[in-house]
């Protein structure tokens, strides 16, 4: 695990904080400040309950029960019953990083001091965080409203030592164990407690900046490809000219086309649409690709905004005001994150599809220009990367399947008290599927486009400096070019890893400098 140390302060925390937290184990420590608020908060929280009037939260149940007075001697009691009967979630479970990540943004929420916990509790869940011990979330059990109570139940679950949870060694042992071999005392939750503890949109959150990250590679990534395609088709860089970009400023569409341009500076392989089979202008796929390739990341930039204000948000309900009041509120609703989770998933659809779009016009003899059928060695004996485009489609159309909102959905719940919910959490689930199925189809434009750059090459036109830099960075990790047909799943899967990882995007920049 990484050393390195993120400190939660109270006025929130940042996206590179998360995923540090989530991927590279980074430490987390809770500030003076921190404890500070958290223990004049719980002051407050305190004295309520000191009250005989009920507060919510504090001295009733919850949801549909909260008309319910509480009395003191079964606070504690009502705060242990809310965390296990919330634990309800079923399905597979969820990937370690994403529980990191909600555990990791639940604690900045406490550590705001609007939520009326204890230090010692804010504590234990940075002690967990640091052993390295992940609790077993399910795939199913959150509607996105109330937070994502089921996730954040079993992670609280795992602080009182119960249910089970995941070890450093990836090993599921009951959680208690756990707790135990690394030396942390369970927590004994008391009034408002329990409540604080799964009350918050954290695990949407937490993929959403995730996807974030993994889309801004994604979207490079596919401008590098876009333009290896426009040069194996020998098509026209004119397009790309920034004055022609200018003319319709969206920032991302003129970033894109800035890329691609200096992708294909110095390629002889560009300007030759005008040859033996003349052509007026390149096909959609390949002309418009900035300005789809654009569109894409100014929603990856409305998606940071909104992910930029939940991150420095404290979402719980009831809050505990800096004045001392304790005031319910709705803040909870996670249709701001809901929401550009699906407008993500519809961007990566259709950057699968036009990717898709140019991955056939490589392999289709009538309109690839002069390369070979299906970029196949010898046709007809070689089926070359017929079916690489085939499980490229599949994909395209799985991404499709998922672009369909889950926002626009709401089942009601608990009595009909929380009778309109967001859906984020199932937005954010299938948004990770999306994105992982994305990079798959960014690989196979990679590994065609390649191949086809290279038969070019063998024809005696000379590829730019970028394109020569991607594919020999390509071949040393193992993936093979032309040649006679050969088992391909072993060099699909390892492009996949060359895109995921950003290798691909760090072999261009070796020779163009940073790209957008």
């Amino acid at each position: 695990m990484d050393m390195h140390t993120v400190v939660v302060g109270t006025s929130g925390t940042t996206a590179e904080d998360v995923v540090a937290v989530a991927r590279q184990g980074a430490r987390v420590e809770l500030s003076a400040a921190a404890v500070e608020a958290l223990s004049a908060a719980r002051e407050i929280v305190d004295a309520l309950a000191a009250k005989p009037e009920p507060v919510y939260g504090v001295s009733t149940g919850f949801g549909a029960l909260a008309s319910r007075h509480i009395s003191p001697g079964l606070r504690a009691q009502l705060q242990r019953n809310i965390v296990r009967s919330h634990a309800a979630g079923m399905g597979p479970h969820v990937e370690r990083e994403v529980v990191r990540a909600l555990m990791f943004l639940r604690l900045k929420t406490l550590a705001s001091g609007h939520t009326g916990v204890r230090p010692e509790v804010a504590q234990t869940m940075a002690d967990v965080l640091n052993a390295g011990i992940t609790p077993v979330v399910h795939e199913y059990g959150s509607l996105g409203c109330s937070g994502d109570l089921a996730p954040l139940s079993h992670c609280a679950l795992t602080l009182m030592g119960e249910g089970d949870a995941e070890g450093p060694d990836g090993t599921v042992r009951p959680a208690g164990e756990l707790l135990a071999a690394h030396g942390i005392t369970p927590v004994e939750l008391r009034e408002k407690e329990g409540l604080a503890l799964l009350n918050g949109t954290d695990g949407m959150l937490g993929m959403l900046v995730m996807a974030l990250a993994d889309l801004k590679n994604l979207y490079t990534s596919a401008d590098i490809t876009a333009a290896l395609s426009l040069e194996a088709l020998l098509g026209t860089d004119r397009v790309l000219a920034p004055e022609l970009h200018a003319i319709r400023p969206h920032p991302g569409q003129g970033a894109s086309a800035d890329n691609m341009l200096r992708v294909l500076e110095g390629s002889g392989l560009t300007g030759h649409h005008q040859d033996d089979a003349p052509r007026v202008q390149d096909a959609y796929s390949v002309r418009c690709a900035p300005q789809v390739n654009g569109a894409g990341r100014d929603t990856l930039t409305h998606g940071a905004l909104v992910a930029d204000r939940e991150l420095a948000s404290a979402v719980d309900n009831p809050v505990v005001l800096p004045d001392g009041r304790v005031e319910s509120n709705g803040n909870f609703h996670g249709a701001p994150v809901a929401y550009v989770l699906d407008f993500l998933a519809i961007v990566a659809a259709d950057l699968g599809s036009i990717t898709e779009r140019r991955t056939d016009r490589l392999l289709d003899k009538n309109r690839s220009h002069g390369l070979p059928p299906f970029l196949a060695d010898d046709a007809g004996v070689d089926s070359g990367l017929m079916i690489a485009q085939y499980t490229q489609a599949a994909l395209v159309s799985e991404l499709k399947r998922l672009a369909v909102p889950a926002s626009v959905d709401s089942i009601p719940s608990s009595a009909m008290q929380e009778d309109h919910v967001s859906m984020g959490w199932s937005a954010a689930r299938k948004l990770r599927t999306a994105v992982t199925g994305l990079a798959r189809i960014v690989a196979v434009e990679l590994y065609a486009a390649t191949r086809a750059v290279e038969l070019r090459a063998a024809e005696g036109l000379t590829p730019g400096p970028a394109s020569q830099a991607v594919i020999a960075a390509l071949r040393a990790a193992g993936v093979e070019g032309p040649g006679p047909d050969r088992f391909l799943a072993p060099d699909l899967a390892a492009a996949d890893a060359f895109v995921r990882e950003g290798k691909l995007v760090t072999a261009v920049e070796a020779v163009t400098g940073p790209l957008a």
